[in-house]
């Protein structure tokens, strides 16, 4: 056991007296330096900054997914040109985004996102965030409008739907050829240049054509896809109906095999006023009879190019006709056809078709007393057939078929099969 080394007394005194303590290190020359001292700052500050970016990182990620204002889905057109502070404006102005459209400018410029704006006519989401609605508009998501070209109508009445319809932007120039525009739906965003319409339109029966025209049957008399679209031109205004597009397709090519004229009405019509489409009037006698290149009742064949723009189904009934002996065909006054392959049969459906619409103006119209016996007949509804007189005469051996009434609401005036024009005015 090691002794501990004798304490020396103190006196009174000097026990009171404080002990006196060391000396407290000297500070190194480095630590007094001017750039530990900046660094130590810099460092300071660096967190400093770094917590600060991090409370706005989080403050601003709240922020850019947070619920927009708006209580409704709404659509918002930016204009071209507009800058960013124009887009911040109007979003403000529609209620897409908060009063404070410096949110939306700092979330842009957050995002990176300022020279990827696009312009166009966009449709925000109910509570659409700011995130979405950047996002919106970086993907250029604008609104698509449906537009729909019924099938049959000229290129002329094409160009002049297309001219009204306020989508669109910038004129036509001229009128597209007969039958290179495909009926269809489409979809465009607002903004879209009319000619860009017609070529797309143009683009798309050039692809619809080449296929039908790949899978026709090799067997029917027609020599080039430009006759398909002729003749299916034909078939498109003969009848609405889709059952029916295939058996009046028969008819017309079973008549080409056997030499005989097609005797369609709407080739006069088209032949009369062109691409207006409708004569607005019935087909007189005379011009049943007048020559004309689009006139069936007087040239052989076909004509020399298409009466309107047929739809892919009246081009692909004409490739794959339907498989009949058909020659004839007449409205039944129900909106279809009745068809034959004997002209007596015909002539049995066309007396029919003459006793309903007989029945008809029977059932809607009520004589005056000792009135005269009618001159005229009223036509069906669904056949938008001419007055005929009430003593007909027999009818061409090969009478063709009767008009229908087109998609677009409007009745093009023909004589019915089997029955003469209304008499000559003139």
């Amino acid at each position: 056991m090691s002794e501990r080394p004798p304490i020396s007394p103190r006196s009174p005194r000097a026990a009171l007296e404080p002990e006196q303590l060391p000396p407290p290190p000297k500070r190194s020359d480095r630590a007094r330096s001017p750039l530990v001292i900046i660094g130590n700052a810099i460092i300071t500050i660096l967190l400093v900054l770094m917590i600060g970016a991090g409370g706005i990182y989080v403050y601003g990620k709240q922020k850019i997914e947070a619920a927009g204002p708006l209580q409704e889905d709404k659509v918002v057109n930016i204009p071209q040109r507009a800058g960013l502070g124009d887009i911040a404006e109007i979003l403000q102005r529609e209620g897409v985004i908060e009063n404070n459209r410096w949110a939306f400018i700092g979330s842009v410029l957050a995002l990176k996102a300022r020279s990827e704006l696009k312009p166009g006519e966009y449709s925000f989401h109910k509570k659409a965030s700011l995130r979405d609605v950047i996002g919106t508009i970086v993907e250029g998501k604008v609104v698509q409008h449906t537009v729909t070209i019924p099938e049959g109508l000229t290129s002329e009445q094409i160009v002049a739907r297309l001219s009204e319809n306020n989508i669109f932007s910038g004129s036509l120039r001229e009128i597209p050829r007969e039958g290179t525009l495909l009926p269809e739906t489409y979809k465009f965003p607002r903004g879209t240049m009319r000619d860009q319409v017609i070529n797309r339109m143009q683009q798309a029966q050039k692809r619809v054509l080449a296929e039908v025209w790949e899978r026709r049957n090799p067997e029917i008399p027609i020599k080039s896809p430009e006759q398909l679209v002729t003749l299916a031109s034909i078939v498109e205004k003969e009848t609405g109906k889709a059952d029916e597009r295939s058996r009046v397709s028969s008819v017309f090519i079973n008549r080409l095999q056997k030499k005989m004229k097609l005797q369609s009405d709407p080739t006069i019509i088209y032949g009369l006023v062109g691409g207006k489409g409708t004569l607005g009037r019935p087909i007189k006698r005379s011009e049943i009879q007048q020559p004309s290149p689009y006139n069936t009742y007087v040239i052989e064949g076909l004509p020399p190019g298409p009466i309107a723009n047929p739809g892919r189904a009246s081009l692909e009934a004409v490739a794959n006709p339907a498989r009949t002996r058909d020659l004839y065909f007449v409205a039944d006054g129900t909106g279809g056809h009745a068809f034959s392959d004997g002209y007596d049969q015909h002539l049995k459906n066309v007396a029919k078709l003459r006793a309903q619409e007989r029945q008809m103006q029977n059932d809607t119209v009520e004589p005056a007393e000792d009135a005269p016996p009618t001159a005229t007949i009223t036509p069906d509804a669904n056949a938008s057939s001419a007055a005929a007189p009430a003593a007909a005469p027999k009818p061409a051996k090969n009478a063709g078929a009767p008009k229908k009434r087109t998609r677009n609401g409007t009745q093009d005036s023909a004589a019915p099969t089997g029955a003469p024009a209304a008499a000559d005015q003139n």
